[in-house]
């Protein structure tokens, strides 16, 4: 009997997902008549046929191996109904379309070590950048600060007991793919790269080097009578975008890269127009691998806008409202010359803003 011929891939775009939805989600896609939250953590959705389903959200350590994941999936298999999906900040949502398979679950994640939360007005899951493990530019490990970071606001996690939703942001590097939150954490390399002149001619392309830099700091150099490149310190804002087409051009420092606090970025806020985020603490230890100092600011961020924002005031509303004068004397943050943004470029930056032009 002649074998089947075996469909060839669609090798473009993205899966269709609907195949993957719990029946009951599938069945009742837009047709949703309300949902609420009966518990941190559960979402509870009612469709306009009288069909429920229960979406129990559980926090991962971000960077799983696969023993976690089948670890996962048996949970799934054994408590709901085997159907699951990841969220962009890494939480596990398992669904179920019984009520009683709920509470089960939620003990079965817990013994695990798996903390259900993160809905409402809580601290969500940290989203960040790759990190060391595959980024090729971090100058620290994002990852690593997020679970350093999720380890000291686990509370915050399981209970909603914020003003307002709250979201947190890690970036390993300067280029900053993942920094616009509530709270981010950026790195910050203060000092110019390091080139190492011997090795460029025979691993960087040097157009593509020159062409990478954002303020045309780096130029083509002849050193020793090799190829090489030079950079124009007074141009360089140590943004590491060099480091990935050369690696000879070095720019992660233990002692001179740091970490970064910025408060009120454009996704923060709910009432008032869309703002930059703004630095509020600068040169903080890259201390690997529990970054205490770090964890420091942003808990005591967090504390005083528990205690001084009004229900349901994001972070941005709450600090538009008192004034960056008065977060900075509630936070006890000391205001350094380093939290200005003295940038020669910084015009054309708050030019872009939708509320400052000059």
């Amino acid at each position: 009997m002649a074998q089947a011929q075996m469909r060839k891939p669609v090798e473009c775009g993205v899966p269709d997902h609907m195949q993957y939805l719990h029946p009951t989600l599938r069945n009742n896609y837009g047709n949703w008549k309300y949902h609420d939250r009966p518990r941190p953590g559960v979402l509870h959705h009612v469709s306009k046929s009288g069909e429920e389903v229960w979406t129990v959200r559980a926090g991962t350590q971000r960077q799983m191996d696969v023993y976690t994941i089948r670890k996962l999936c048996d949970i799934a298999d054994k408590f709901a109904e085997g159907h699951v999906r990841f969220t962009i900040r890494s939480n596990m949502e398992f669904m179920v379309a019984d009520e009683k398979k709920v509470a089960p679950l939620i003990a079965e994640l817990e013994k695990n070590g798996f903390p259900v939360g993160g809905t409402g007005n809580s601290v969500s899951m940290i989203a960040h950048t790759q990190g060391w493990l595959h980024c090729d530019i971090p100058g620290t490990d994002a990852s690593g600060v997020v679970k350093a970071l999720m380890d000291e606001l686990y509370e915050e996690f399981i209970h909603e007991e914020m003003p307002n939703r709250v979201r947190l942001s890690t970036s390993c590097c300067e280029i900053n793919c993942g920094g616009q939150a509530d709270i981010a954490i950026v790195i910050q390399h203060t000092k110019p790269p390091k080139i190492n002149h011997d090795l460029v001619a025979n691993v960087c392309e040097r157009p593509a080097v020159v062409a990478r830099c954002p303020v045309a700091a780096i130029r083509p150099a002849l050193v020793n009578g090799k190829p090489s490149l030079e950079v124009d310190e007074k141009k360089c804002i140590c943004c590491g975008a060099c480091f990935p087409p050369c690696p000879p051009m070095q720019i992660n420092d233990p002692e001179h890269s740091k970490l970064a606090i910025w408060v009120g970025g454009k996704n923060s806020n709910a009432r008032i127009k869309p703002q930059f985020m703004k630095m509020v603490a600068a040169g903080l230890p890259n201390n690997a691998p529990r970054w205490p100092e770090v964890a420091a600011v942003v808990k005591n961020i967090l504390r005083v806008y528990k205690e001084d924002a009004r229900p349901w005031e994001r972070m941005a509303d709450w600090i538009e409202r008192i004034g960056w004068p008065r977060f900075f004397e509630k936070t006890n943050l000391p205001f350094t010359k380093y939290l200005i943004d003295d940038w020669r470029g910084a015009r054309s930056n708050l030019n872009a803003s939708t509320h400052i032009r000059f």
